[in-house]
C-alpha cells in the first residue's frame, strides 16, 4: 500500500477529487495549508507600501491506496492538474506497512 500526500492549488481540488473517486480511493483527508516552494511568493503594493507575500494558500490531500492504484493516480494527477506554472504542487509517496480498521479489526487492503 502507498500513502499519497498531494499538495496543490486550492482551485484544483475538485479536479483532484474526481481523479481519486474515479480510481476508487476510498478515504481522503484534506487540509488547508500555507507554504511556498520554488516560486517564493510574490511582491505587491498595498496602500503605497511594497510587501512580499511568501506564504501562499495550498491544499494537502492525503489518501492510502493499493500499490497498483498509486501509480495510476500519480499519472492522472500529473496529466490533469499540471498547468506548467510554478506552484502546481507536489506528490509525496510513502510506503504503508499495514492499516487496521478500528471498528472491525480488519487489516491490510480490506481495511481501506
Amino acid at each position: 500500500m502507498k500513502k499519497l500526500e498531494i499538495i496543490i492549488k486550492p482551485e484544483r481540488l475538485e479536479d483532484l477529487k474526481k481523479i481519486l473517486n474515479d480510481n476508487k480511493a476510498n478515504g481522503l483527508m484534506i487540509s488547508n495549508i500555507m507554504g511556498y516552494g520554488n516560486q517564493k511568493g510574490y511582491t505587491t503594493i498595498y496602500r503605497g507600501t511594497e510587501t512580499t507575500v511568501n506564504l501562499l494558500p495550498k491544499v494537502k490531500v492525503e489518501t492510502v491506496v493499493p500499490t497498483e492504484v498509486a501509480e495510476v493516480i500519480v499519472d492522472e494527477v500529473v496529466k490533469q492538474i499540471n498547468t506548467g506554472n510554478y506552484g502546481d504542487g507536489k506528490i509525496f509517496i510513502y510506503d504503508v506497512d499495514d492499516v487496521v480498521r478500528i471498528r472491525t479489526g480488519e487489516r491490510g487492503k480490506e481495511a481501506l
